[in-house]
């Protein structure tokens, strides 16, 4: 089964997670645009996952570098395993296990392949096709390679290629474009708003680069959960208006004599 893989890697009981439809595998959304996806994750490292729909599960691989609108840059994408339809909504917290971190719905829209084949062209390794996303827009490829050195053939190493097009530059669409399209928070904000095993140090990463980009997004939620938190002046209860020395009390009213 498709998301077999997918399952055996998580424990629903702990993770947030979309287990996934069973009764979903395999059907495609007559009549729909096929939907496609990148959560941004910091997990053991820090890359993107770009996902795209096809019958009824969302194809998945993972970009460290994220997408380029450079036709020049090919960025590397490997092949993981497949991940329910629901996936593509998700953001949040894995506070422990596989893939633990944090995660950023970055965009997400629509992708319409360039041939109708579509397993012919995975089957290839040439998968050619246009995105309508937030961020992410016009025509794309994903091409198999024989991995590092060509020293690997498992089939899971891939390039996410820019083509040049109306939609193509050199702008830094990661920097230029860092927050949620969900929640437009960035990733201390989906942080703070929980408080999972991930706030812990040395998870999901212990050292180097990403554990000092882990450390200082954890400070960044902390500190904004203490913000939160704290009592503000409009929260704190009036205090009654003293009198002050030359002020004068309201006289009763007294009927009038005759």
């Amino acid at each position: 089964m498709p998301l077999d893989e997918y399952r055996k890697k998580r424990d629903f009981k702990k993770s947030p997670e979309p287990e996934g439809a069973a009764d979903r595998t395999k059907q495609a959304r007559k009549g729909k645009a096929l939907f496609f996806c990148v959560q941004k994750h910091l997990a053991s490292h820090l890359h993107y996952d770009f996902r795209l729909e096809y019958e009824g599960v969302l194809l998945s691989w993972a970009v460290p570098k994220g997408p380029s609108l450079d036709p020049s840059v090919k960025r590397l994408a490997m092949h993981v395993e497949d991940h329910p339809f629901e996936y593509g909504t998700f953001e949040g917290v894995i506070p422990e296990g596989y893939g633990a971190g944090i995660v950023m719905l970055w965009d997400r829209g629509t992708w319409t392949p360039e041939k109708d084949d579509i397993a012919a062209m995975l089957e290839k390794g040439d998968l050619k096709f246009r995105l309508d996303g937030y961020k992410l827009k016009g025509s794309w490829a994903l091409v198999r390679t024989r991995g590092y050195g060509g020293n690997r053939g498992d089939g899971r190493s891939w390039l996410l290629i820019k083509h040049r097009d109306e939609w193509s530059g050199d702008l830094d669409i990661a920097s230029f474009a860092p927050l949620s399209v969900k929640s437009n928070q960035d990733l201390h904000e989906i942080l703070a708003e929980d408080n999972p095993d991930v706030w812990q140090t040395n998870r999901p990463a212990a050292g180097g680069e990403t554990g000092a980009l882990l450390k200082e997004i954890i400070a960044k939620a902390a500190a904004l959960k203490n913000e939160r938190q704290a009592p503000t002046a409009s929260s704190k209860p009036a205090r009654p208006a003293r009198a002050s020395a030359g002020s004068t009390r309201p006289k009763r009213a007294t009927a009038n004599k005759r």
